[in-house]
């Protein structure tokens, strides 16, 4: 019989912070007929072994499988396979580094049920402290590359239109794409538009799976009585290394571009591009007030040209070769 509910974690060498996550949904899953499907990708560090350890060591009848990926499929490949694991009215796609407030699945199931054309319904995601992460965004695209790179409150205002960020109280009609460190899927939606884009190692998947279902009827949502604490940083280094303007690694650059291309085609992705060079300039341009220019990520006018050529290209994961 299917499942109403089926949460998808992918693990890779996060074994204490992936069980924290499980107990926090079983914890919450009191009344509704759910699984709890933990992917492993290949983590090789003795994670896989410990939640295989820890699931035995459970009542019978708790309800965490454990798939193992023979290979370390990324983010698409790994939800994927928890999705495939067993078929359910709705998939919620949860980080390893998340857990859910009490009340989470209550209530994001509940405005599920009442929505059937809604297909993605995003909670409010908060820090540890409590503070509202910015979760819900618009579609990345040229005006947003030339915003971000030229971080000019002039440029902001005009184009606020096209600014990706929402804040962390988005206006429901504005939202166009929600992180998918968690967020519930419609089965219904999955099965007619397909499963996540695994052409994508990490990043910018879940920008391009809200689009794709917004194109085919689908909704999205945000639901504020449900409500998780991502701990970001947890499970993916882009952050950290964007934080300390260090060079970020090659699959997220031809992620972005994949994106670009499949939303605004060869012509965007290009004035995409050229806009961020127009960007910087006009930061550079700030320098002959006297201002200290933040940096960009390093190499960043070079590595945005990723895959350029061949937009659906290489992934670039680690250990992939072309």
């Amino acid at each position: 019989m299917p499942f109403d509910l089926v949460v998808s974690i992918i693990n890779f060498r996060t074994g204490d912070l992936t069980l924290e996550c499980v107990r926090s949904v079983l914890d919450d899953m009191a009344g509704i007929n759910g699984l709890v499907v933990v992917v492993d990708n290949l983590s090789g560090d003795g994670s896989a072994e410990q939640i295989e350890a820890w699931i035995a060591a459970q009542p019978e009848g708790t309800p965490v499988r454990l798939v193992r990926s023979a290979t370390n499929s990324g983010f698409s490949g790994g939800h994927n396979q928890g999705i495939a694991a067993a078929e359910a009215a709705f998939y919620l796609v949860l980080n390893s580094d998340a857990v859910l407030r009490p009340g989470f699945l209550g209530a994001i199931m509940a405005a599920a049920r009442t929505e059937a054309r809604v297909g993605l319904f995003a909670p409010v995601i908060e820090y540890d402290d409590g503070g509202v992460q910015d979760s819900c965004f618009r579609f990345p695209g040229p005006l947003s590359e030339f915003i971000r790179a030229a971080r000019s409150s002039v440029v902001t205002r005009l184009f606020k239109h096209r600014e990706v960020s929402l804040g962390p109280d988005p206006v429901p009609v504005d939202i166009e794409w929600a992180s998918f460190a968690c967020i519930l899927l419609r089965g219904e939606m999955i099965r007619e538009i397909g499963p996540m884009d695994e052409g994508y190692f990490l990043y910018f998947e879940d920008v391009e799976y809200c689009l794709r279902a917004r194109r085919a009827g689908w909704g999205i949502r945000q639901v504020r009585g449900a409500r998780a604490v991502h701990f970001r940083g947890g499970s993916g280094p882009v952050k950290s290394l964007s934080s300390q303007r260090a060079r970020l690694p090659r699959y997220y650059y031809s992620s972005r571009t994949r994106f670009l291309y499949q939303a605004h085609g060869q012509a965007g992705l290009l004035a995409a591009n050229l806009l961020w060079y127009l960007g910087r300039a006009i930061k550079h341009l700030t320098r002959l007030g006297g201002k200290r220019i933040r940096p960009m990520a390093q190499a960043e006018g070079i590595d945005i040209w990723t895959n350029a050529m061949r937009p659906l290209g290489p992934r670039f994961a680690p250990g992939e070769t072309e």
